[in-house]
């Protein structure tokens, strides 16, 4: 892996996994130090990032981690709504309605997976993100699947401004299941809008249980 993939791929993880939150300052020298890189394709890795949105060039403070706020999110979900919903009708057309049937199942049994041993739902993201490649693969458009990736980074970071209870998750794994399961039956209109009222609820738990983590900007210390 070259050295400004290396870069990029480790301060995207930090970003989406709030490791380094809203509002750190990018500095090239400390940055370069703790990923071990020289400044060149750190700079490579951070335009990268720059362009995806997720940080940002401020005058006089270099760059810095791209905020989050509630209008953002909007906009996101208008968006994100748009596409899973076209990319699930099409996998409802397109898909292999075996496999689906295999994840409505899995869904159905997914309470399982939200225990205290796994605090953090790794489990569940995962299986999650198995629903989410299974439409993407279904769909065979590159262009699509292309932009569903970009929007899925900057929902991750959403992700950590709910709460993340149990309840929620319970109910989002029901809604996952009907998508899952309209896709089976090959019904492109019930996928479209089980994706539909699955975000929509998802939206709503966002904006009535987030919570904006205390403003801290600092230079990202070593080690």
């Amino acid at each position: 892996m070259k050295a400004s993939d290396r870069a990029y791929a480790a301060l995207r993880d930090d970003i989406v996994e709030w490791r380094l939150p809203p509002g750190t300052v990018l500095g090239e020298v400390e940055q370069s130090e703790r990923l071990g890189v020289s400044r060149t394709p750190l700079r490579e890795a951070l335009a990268r990032l720059t362009a995806e949105g997720l940080a940002s060039a401020q005058r006089g403070r270099g760059v810095v981690v791209s905020d989050i706020s509630l209008a953002h999110i909007d906009e996101l979900f208008e968006l994100r709504e748009a596409l899973e919903s076209k990319a699930a009708a099409l996998a409802a057309l397109r898909g292999d309605r075996e496999l689906f049937a295999v994840l409505r199942d899995r869904f159905a049994a997914a309470p399982a997976l939200l225990n205290d041993d796994d605090p953090q739902r790794h489990e569940y993201y995962a299986l999650a993100a198995e629903l989410d490649a299974a439409i993407d693969a279904a769909v065979g458009n590159s262009y699509l699947a292309q932009s569903l990736e970009g929007l899925r980074v900057h929902l991750t970071r959403v992700r950590r401004l709910a709460k993340d209870d149990a309840a929620r998750l319970r109910q989002a794994a029901s809604e996952h299941a009907a998508i899952a399961a309209a896709i089976a039956d090959g019904n492109a209109h019930l996928a479209a809008a089980a994706t539909a009222v699955h975000l929509s609820n998802s939206l709503n738990h966002i904006k009535s249980t987030h919570t904006t983590p205390t403003p801290h900007i600092r230079e990202v210390s070593h080690g």
